[in-house]
């Protein structure tokens, strides 16, 4: 019996859904998911196995003109999976006015196939999907293009369908019971930024890494240790809230998905930490895993 392996990127701008594509791909919660933009920061491997194949779906930030270093080094995340890419898939809200042509060139250059997946079709008609296949047919010529909505699952076996038949012969890359190229404790961390996605406003969730110091496994119970690193004291006293509130708060939630994820009780302790301008600092970023 032939196997079939291979990689597939997931591309686009913030807020296509390609989290939530990934999720729905791959069965499991790999990629976070809040509302708000620029929420992925890594680039995260999600592994599909069968007998007879394996596909490595990744998940990457969304494509942005960075401002700062870490999101320099977000872009970096990108430009590598499209350099290793089998098959790439064009993740693209059907709302959305596409403008970043140095986005579309890569793509053009591109030697993998291209697959425009129109997403959130849910939220609009017939003939709107139907003006946006026209769009996306004249601008990329893609191999193919698929209107989609991940969040609802509708179209993704189609999409499955089309990586399986474009996948190369090759052997599996990876230990055939791995899900993931990431550690726990990576996923641990990104609980907690997820929560803090969620739970604050304006630019805290941006300004904010965590950084997860301990992870000691017992018996009964995993101990966390994690670090908030925030830019300014001013964001220090949000992130705690008033006489602890909003860090409790914090702590609850990602502490239930936590144990949701290892299937064990888990005691978690937060602390805050003032790096200032950590995001524009390459020892700092390197240490946080940024630098590739």
């Amino acid at each position: 019996m032939e196997h079939k392996a291979g990689f597939v990127s997931i591309v686009g701008k913030p807020n296509a859904g390609k989290s939530t594509l990934m999720n729905s791909l791959v069965g499991e919660k790999m990629s976070i998911v809040t509302p708000k933009a620029q929420t992925t920061r890594h680039r995260i491997l999600g592994i599909v196995n069968a007998e007879d194949y394996q596909i490595i779906f990744s998940d990457t930030p969304g494509v942005i003109k960075p401002v700062y270093s870490l999101q320099e080094s977000m872009m970096s995340f990108v430009n590598g999976s499209l350099v290793d890419a089998d098959v790439i898939l064009f993740v693209t809200d059907i709302h959305e006015r596409y403008d970043e042509e140095d986005v579309l060139e890569r793509l053009r250059k591109t030697n993998s196939p291209i697959v425009v997946l129109i997403n959130k079709i849910d939220k609009s008609n017939e003939q709107e999907v139907k003006e946006k296949i026209a769009y996306w047919q004249e601008k990329l010529q893609p191999q193919a293009i698929f209107a989609i909505s991940a969040l609802h699952g509708h179209n993704i076996h189609g999409i499955m369908d089309f990586v399986l038949e474009n996948l190369p012969i090759h052997p599996p890359f990876y230990a055939k019971d791995e899900l993931t190229d990431k550690t726990e404790r990576f996923f641990v961390s990104e609980m907690i930024r997820e929560k803090i996605f969620k739970l604050y406003e304006k630019e805290i969730p941006y300004s904010t890494e965590v950084v997860v110091t301990s992870f000691k496994e017992e018996e009964n119970i995993i101990k966390i240790s994690a670090e908030i690193i925030v830019e300014r004291d001013s964001q220090k006293n949000i992130i705690i809230g008033k006489a602890g509130a909003m860090i409790k708060k914090v702590g609850t939630y990602a502490r239930q998905d936590m144990e949701e994820f290892l299937q064990k009780k888990v005691f978690l302790e937060l602390f805050v930490k003032v790096i200032p301008d950590w995001r524009s600092k390459k020892n700092y970023l390197k240490s946080f895993g940024y630098e590739q």
